[in-house]
């Protein structure tokens, strides 16, 4: 009991706390949305821009490469500024990127809009995993990124059901329209709300942004944390781009029906969202990695291989398949952000953003290649997807126990 009460105190949110938790939480929505409007689009882009499966594969990598590189170049400098400018030159380029995804009219455009969109949209979660280490101590994280986190489960449930209505109803550049307006009024209140966040710039570090870059790359510690990441992005990046194509045509759900799925798969992920943070607080970060990860990897052994199935069975192993990887999502992001020293926080958070996005954009391409749609438009190959997926979950198992032994020596 005494030691309950000691540690009480630090899950407190305060009313500015809680303001940037809700701030953040939107910013990731919209860039969250941004990106995954893709893969349930992907079924009506493809016939309406005349593309082929690898081609789509290269239009989703592409936001992811651009957003690599991008993340990279910018590590350098992440501790060197107030991270509320930098999230907001940042905020401003993204919506820039997506106002010219809807305004593509062919291929060719709407391939680099998602490059320029990367560039800068890229970079916004580093900057906010970063935010998030500043102003919340590591055993408040988790429960900050089960609710940051719900950007992905609110997309699913309204920002993806919108999206393909408006898609349907109008045309697929509507979504994007959704995004800029949404991003517009999130600027507007980060401008106008949000305080300075400067604290990092009085700690002595590297003035030179080239050095500060290969000093944190070069740290053994910080290795294994991105290590982790590759793992963790390529798992999550194989499966996405053709879920929605491998749902209408393999298991045979129309895609009227596809919002249903997206939204009852989002609303459990809301629900499920905070108490998975908060499990990860109180149960240990890991534990609940674990937990998450193997039901993942029994999940998706069982979505690469059905058949042709009802509604309430697609829904059903979505809905228990995307638990299990915001478990992982959740627990895996509040683990490692104890990894960078406070000097070191942006330029960590911005390289490991980079490396996912590279090795997402990487599974994404391989993707592309493995899988393709025959005579009948119907996805081959996903399942040999699911198995590339499966072993990346258990190595990367491996991966965050060590990371889990280095984070906890330096907590204690």
């Amino acid at each position: 009991m005494p030691e309950h009460k000691s540690v009480k105190p630090k899950f407190v949110f305060t009313k500015y706390q809680k303001f940037i938790i809700v701030i953040l939480a939107l910013i990731q929505f919209t860039v969250v949305l941004d990106f995954m409007v893709l893969s349930p689009l992907g079924a009506i882009l493809l016939p309406a821009l005349n593309i082929k499966t690898h081609q789509f594969g290269i239009v989703v990598s592409a936001y992811a490469f651009s957003a690599g590189i991008s993340g990279f170049l910018a590590a350098g400098f992440a501790d060197k500024f107030d991270r509320k400018k930098m999230l907001l030159f940042f905020y401003l380029g993204f919506i820039v990127g997506t106002a010219l995804c809807a305004l593509a009219t062919d291929y060719t455009f709407l391939l680099f809009a998602r490059i320029f969109t990367g560039i800068f949209g890229g970079v916004i979660s580093s900057i906010g995993f970063a935010i998030i280490t500043d102003l919340f101590s590591f055993e408040q994280r988790g429960r900050v990124m089960g609710f940051v986190q719900m950007a992905f489960a609110v997309s699913q449930v309204i920002g993806i059901p919108v999206s393909l209505y408006l898609a349907n109803h109008f045309s697929w550049h509507a979504p994007f329209w959704l995004i800029v307006i949404i991003a517009i009024l999130m600027a507007f209140t980060i401008y106008a709300f949000m305080k300075p966040i400067n604290e990092h710039l009085k700690i002595k570090s590297d003035k030179n942004p080239i050095l500060h870059l290969w000093h944190t790359i070069s740290k053994i510690e910080y290795l294994k944390g991105f290590l982790a990441t590759v793992m963790l992005a390529t798992g999550g990046f194989m499966l996405m781009p053709f879920s929605s194509a491998f749902t209408t045509q393999n298991l045979g759900i129309d895609i009227v029906d596809l919002p249903i799925i997206y939204g009852v798969t989002g609303i459990c992920s809301m629900i499920a969202g905070p108490l998975i943070g908060k499990a990860s607080d109180s149960w240990g970060k890991y534990s609940v990695f674990v937990i998450g990860s193997i039901i993942s990897i029994i999940m998706v052994l069982i979505y690469t291989n059905m058949g042709v199935s009802p509604l309430w069975m697609a829904v059903l192993v979505n809905v228990i398949l995307f638990v299990g990887i915001t478990s992982r999502m959740i627990s895996s992001s509040a683990l490692i952000t104890g990894v960078p020293k406070p000097e070191d926080r942006g330029a960590f958070m911005s390289i490991n953003s980079s490396i996912q996005q590279v090795s997402g954009g990487i599974a994404s391409a391989i993707a592309g290649i493995i899988v393709y749609q025959d005579a009948s438009n119907k996805i081959v190959y996903y399942n040999r997807l699911g198995y590339i997926v499966v072993f990346t979950m258990l190595l990367v198992v491996i991966f965050m126990y060590m990371l889990n032994k280095q984070v906890m020596r330096k907590v204690k």
